[in-house]
């Protein structure tokens, strides 16, 4: 088994460390599951945009910032989700661009009467769901995973599917576990069924080597401040397979979506294709953030990231098994490598504590999640695995001394 040094040395992505903004070496950063590092290029791209653009161009400026959802989406396409020009859009939240594929999914089939989740999907995608299914009359399934993985085996959906079935919805990696589906099988499942799917990819763009055209997705959501490295609060992104978007309509009808937009006439007469599902606006400066993170993604090629986070969630399944299951931790993260995503998470009785702990005592910074769940992320290109080792060691010694007892609830609500 190489050492953590080993393992540096032989990666080919370890240049893109120094890529990223980091103020205090001494910090192990193992959250770029929740929000990824500062990417050095991101600062001047910014800045550029904002003096020689938004400064110098003023309101001409929209003559080229009309089209930078398409744009920007494309990139994300085409580098991240293995989708070709056309059918991925840089627009909104991912809440927001969640709910509108999801009502027009259920809208393409009023017959149908049921709706397919799992009671481990991220929560605004359960609530979301709960609200559509009330509106329309639909049953909510949720899928329950009593192994503790948080997975949705095909056997497991099997169970579920039928002719009553309109829309299947999971996410690509468990939010809370980091376990990964089989999306190319479950896909195929549901559309045997005659159902819809969208898939929520927040916890695996920018990790997983995704193939949205391959495996015949049919919509897609997800964000970019993740492993995308774009920032808080950075414009989402959604994605519809081509063959369907001349059919499906979403329910909010914005003006960037009108064909002869600046006509400004009575009426809404929808745009074709991939406009035709973007509300307003688009966030410029987002969309700068979003081109200098995922240009880098680019460049490294989702592959060698995707091999890294294998590594390196590999590395931590073994710290975990020398160094803190004799503590009272356990993995609730899958063993095989090709089931998990970049992070990993570590059950605890006392995890919350020493989630704080961690932060205030040690410089690690996890995310704690119920029940009693400190996750831990290899978020591939500003991580080393010498910041993996040395998180763990640090988190080994911190509940051996028991130090983490005397340290208090944190007073941010944030986990």
């Amino acid at each position: 088994m190489r050492t953590a040094a080993e393992l540096d040395a032989a990666d080919p992505l370890r240049a893109y460390r120094d890529e990223f903004v980091i103020t205090d070496p001494d910090v192990c950063y193992l959250d770029g599951n929740s929000l990824g590092r500062l990417p050095k290029r991101t600062v001047d791209i910014v800045h550029r945009y904002l003096t020689e653009e938004w400064g110098s161009e003023l309101v001409t400026g929209w003559s080229h910032w009309i089209d930078e959802a398409q744009r920007v989406g494309d990139l994300i396409g085409r580098v991240a989700l293995g989708a070709k020009a056309g059918q991925t859009l840089a627009v909104d939240t991912t809440s927001t661009n969640f709910y509108q594929l999801c009502d027009a999914a259920l809208r393409s089939c009023p017959n149908r009467g049921s709706v397919l989740s799992d009671t481990a999907n991220f929560p605004t995608d359960r609530y979301i769901l709960e609200g559509l299914c009330d509106r329309y009359g639909k049953r909510l399934v949720l899928i329950n995973d009593e192994s503790g993985e948080e997975y949705v085996t095909p056997a497991m959906l099997a169970q579920h599917l039928g002719s009553d079935t309109a829309l299947v919805t999971l996410s690509v990696v468990q939010y809370r576990s980091g376990a990964l589906h089989d999306v190319r099988q479950l896909t195929r499942m549901a559309h045997d069924a005659g159902a819809l799917v969208v898939w929520d990819a927040s916890h695996a763009v920018g990790v997983v080597d995704m193939q949205f055209d391959a495996d015949d997705v049919d919509l897609a959501v997800g964000c970019t401040y993740k492993y995308g490295n774009s920032g808080p609060g950075s414009p989402a992104w959604l994605y519809v397979n081509e063959r369907l978007q001349s059919t499906l309509r979403v329910p909010i009808q914005g003006w960037f979506a009108q064909r002869d937009q600046f006509a400004m006439g009575q009426g809404f007469d929808r745009a074709d294709g991939m406009r035709g599902f973007q509300i307003a606006s688009p966030s410029v400066v987002g969309m700068r953030c979003i081109e200098a993170a995922f240009g880098m993604i680019g460049e490294a090629g989702l592959p060698a990231i995707a091999a890294k986070a294998a590594l390196g969630t590999a590395l931590m399944v073994r710290l975990h098994d020398e160094w803190l299951a004799p503590l009272g931790f356990e993995l609730v993260t899958p063993r095989d490598p090709l089931r998990r995503g970049g992070h990993v998470t570590l059950r605890h009785p006392d995890a919350k504590q020493i989630a704080v702990a961690m932060r205030e005592l040690t410089k690690v910074i996890p995310d704690y999640r119920e029940p009693s769940s400190i996750r831990l992320a290899m978020s591939p290109l500003a991580t080393s695995f010498a910041e993996v080792w040395e998180g763990f060691d640090r988190i080994r010694r911190l509940v051996e001394s028991k130090r983490y007892r005397d340290v208090a609830s944190a007073a941010s609500r944030v986990t």
